[in-house]
């Protein structure tokens, strides 16, 4: 398989983030063909690799977004982005986490990758809701700011080492705490639901 033909087929695909499978069906090779050639392309920093059996090419608009990747990264789970990355995203923290920051139904993990590392922390099944795509048109899916905020608490009840100090919050106006009970209200661990609770009554607001 020449880096040509490769090169070609992966620009079939109209996006900057790709797999090998997917290489691999445009170029109609097989598996080890792929791989060699796509290694080729990495050397001469025309790809890059991103993690094991993800690729970056580089569509004319400069660095990758690291929450484009987010979809390749556990493909047979679904995943939202949350706790501190979606705050940030809504404004109501200034401070970027070093890592992003997601919710999943799978097994808790850490994910590292060229374009940076990705923590996988599992929600309750019943509670994996309150999210949509990023500004209704993005690559990746994200929690609404109330739902953000609640698991948040929701992992502190879980694993009392996680955010003992939160960043400094500022919500806005249209940041409602009756919605945020109400997510607060779906936990259906009883115990975690009390510990959240009392987590947001205790923010100024929170009793709203």
């Amino acid at each position: 398989m020449s880096k040509i033909s490769i090169l070609s087929a992966i620009k079939k695909l109209k996006r900057s983030i790709f797999t090998t499978r997917e290489a691999s069906a445009c170029a109609g090779g097989s598996m080890s063909n792929t791989i060699q050639a796509l290694n080729h392309l990495a050397k001469e920093e025309v790809v890059i690799k991103i993690t094991r059996g993800v690729w970056g090419l580089d569509m004319g608009g400069g660095r990758f977004s690291q929450y484009s990747v987010i979809p390749f990264l556990l493909p047979r789970s679904r995943v939202y982005v949350s706790f501190l990355s979606a705050l940030h995203l809504h404004g109501i923290i200034e401070q970027i986490p070093q890592s992003i920051m997601l919710a999943s139904t799978g097994h808790t993990k850490t994910v590292r990758t060229k374009l940076g590392t990705f923590f996988f922390h599992k929600i309750s099944p019943g509670f994996f809701k309150g999210f949509g795509w990023y500004k209704g048109v993005g690559e990746f899916l994200i929690a609404e700011a109330e739902k953000a905020l609640i698991d948040c608490f929701y992992l502190s009840a879980r694993k009392k080492k996680q955010f003992g100090n939160f960043p400094e919050l500022s919500f806005s106006k249209s940041f409602s705490f009756k919605k945020a009970r109400g997510w607060a209200g779906e936990i259906p661990d009883k115990r975690l639901r009390a510990s959240v609770l009392e987590k947001l009554s205790a923010l100024p607001g929170g009793l709203r």
